[in-house]
């Protein structure tokens, strides 16, 4: 999709709509938000949509292997459709390794060709120039490479929305989310109190890392099961699509 791509404000065809108390409840968290703090991949674009996960996770265990670091993994890590559970595995057996740097530099090499093919999550953008018009700020706070988010924001005409505030993810691995690192350098970064903030994350490890940093949180949820997974690790608001935010935001700016 190209930088012109349009969406409606159509609800997506088998997308639940709101109740009127979800609804109020999504007010009410987009009202207090002075500061919208956006996971990356899943709320902003599906960085891998064009370029297999699978592949990327399964091309680390295999670069693994080829050194001779086959028992490393377990064989659930060794088949797992996330590189960032290859990464984190090999940080804790051998934390702050030559080893882990490489192959963070080899899965920050595999996020930043998948830019190119990354999907936009529908109603991200309209959504994301909405709120900085209505005077919100924005940041990026995401396990993803900060390399890797600011060449998909450029690529989108997105990039003046965020500079400076992209929070990825570092050498320190232990800071990856749950923990709320990312989180806490952009309240500290932009002197924002986290109960004026919003995140807006599609995973469990999203929500932990919001709650840890006492930032009010907003769930993106594709499919059901994602949905499932929010709302089972303590979720209570949800959206499945965006679409509804931009209808709330826009209807608070003309209010």
């Amino acid at each position: 999709m190209t930088s012109e791509t349009k969406w409606t404000d159509a609800v997506p065809a088998g997308k639940r709509t709101e109740t009127d108390d979800e609804l109020n409840g999504l007010r009410h968290l987009i009202e207090g938000a002075r500061v919208v703090l956006w996971d990356f991949d899943g709320p902003v674009c599906r960085l891998f949509a064009g370029h297999s996960a699978k592949r990327v996770a399964n091309d680390l265990a295999s670069w693994l292997e080829s050194r001779g670091l086959h028992g490393l993994l377990t064989e659930t890590e060794r088949e797992s459709l996330d590189p960032h559970v290859v990464l984190r595995a090999v940080d804790r057996r051998h934390p702050g390794s030559d080893l882990v740097t490489e192959l963070e530099e080899r899965l920050t090499r595999e996020e930043l060709r998948a830019t190119a093919s990354a999907m936009p999550t529908p109603y991200a953008d309209p959504l994301i120039r909405t709120w900085t018009a209505v005077g919100s700020r924005l940041a990026v706070a995401t396990n993803n490479s900060p390399r890797a988010v600011r060449e998909y924001l450029a690529s989108r005409g997105l990039g003046a929305c965020f500079t400076p505030h992209i929070y990825g993810r570092t050498r320190e691995l232990s800071h990856l989310k749950p923990d709320p690192h990312c989180i806490n350098r952009a309240l500290d970064a932009m002197a924002a109190a986290p109960a004026t903030a919003l995140m807006i994350g599609d995973a469990p490890t999203d929500l932990l890392a919001a709650r840890a940093a006492g930032v009010p949180f907003l769930g993106y949820a594709r499919n059901e099961r994602k949905d499932m997974l929010l709302r089972n690790a303590g979720a209570t608001a949800v959206v499945h699509s965006l679409a509804t935010v931009l209808r709330l935001v826009r209807a608070g700016a003309q209010a």
